[in-house]
């Protein structure tokens, strides 16, 4: 699926708190089609990373290029951008007063200005994909976990992202609602979606990833494919990283994760 044509771009990028620094001077590069899979413990930078990637955080230094748009130019229009890099977050960031349709139908008719028409035969078409059309006058209340971010994900996917990226979108659920969030994400996979992961879920990332990039304190200790990182990490780090995971959590089957990154 990869085209081998960089659209993303992150160079020396620094994002500090107060005084602490979250981002180190990163530096990495996402080409079309390509799944990069962000893991590392807990505070490493991760989801600030995808915070800045979508202008939620001011960042201190660096640059991040989009397209060959730089969108650490102060003048960075960040509602445009948003609707070509689509985020979703752990807690659905649902409109509670909307139905699951409605959310969905809010971006693409008030900020891309498209007919109600087009509009909802896009949501009926997504909402259709991940099982949902009969839930889309639900409300969020009425919803499990699962569904809701289900919901979200396709709430982003209307508005046509080229780029999509996904903060530990399975942190909030039970068990149970995990597997139904994580193959609608395998699936897009498999179209060729371009994607930045944050996930704790080893055995998905393990199976949906071109590339694991291995956070820690601020920086990237480790760029690998899924089999070499998982199988033979470089680092003593990542090691003691992987350590904390039971072996089946990174190695078990996991049914259509495995059969969906075997038809990449």
């Amino acid at each position: 699926m990869l085209s081998g044509q960089v659209v993303l771009k992150i160079k020396d990028l620094v994002k500090n708190y107060d005084q602490r620094a979250v981002l180190k001077g990163l530096t990495l590069t996402v080409s079309q089609g390509e799944v990069l899979v962000v893991i590392g413990p807990s505070g490493c930078g991760k989801s600030t990373l995808l915070r800045c990637l979508n202008g939620l955080e001011p960042v201190n230094g660096g640059q991040i290029i989009f397209e060959g748009q730089y969108l650490t130019d102060p003048q960075t229009n960040w509602s445009r951008i948003r609707q070509r890099v689509g985020m979703v977050f752990q807690n659905y960031e649902l409109f509670p007063h909307l139905t699951a349709l409605e959310n969905i139908l809010l971006g693409p008719i008030k900020v891309q200005n498209k007919s109600r028409e087009e509009a909802l035969a896009k949501a009926e078409y997504w909402l259709n994909r991940v099982d949902l059309w009969d839930r889309r006058h639900s409300f969020p209340r009425q919803l499990s976990g699962g569904q809701k971010q289900r919901v979200a994900i396709v709430r982003a996917l209307a508005m046509d992202p080229e780029i999509m990226l996904f903060d530990e979108v399975t942190a909030s659920l039970d068990p149970e609602m995990v597997r139904e969030v994580l193959d609608v994400i395998t699936n897009l996979a498999q179209e060729g979606l371009t994607m930045l992961i944050v996930t704790h879920e080893m055995a998905f990332a393990r199976a949906v990833a071109d590339r694991i990039i291995f956070l820690d304190d601020g920086g990237i200790v480790e760029d690998s494919t899924p089999d070499v990182f998982f199988q033979n990490p470089a680092t003593e780090r990542a090691r003691r990283f992987l350590n904390i995971f039971h072996y089946d959590d990174i190695h078990k089957p996991n049914g259509s994760l495995n059969l969906a990154k075997n038809n990449l």
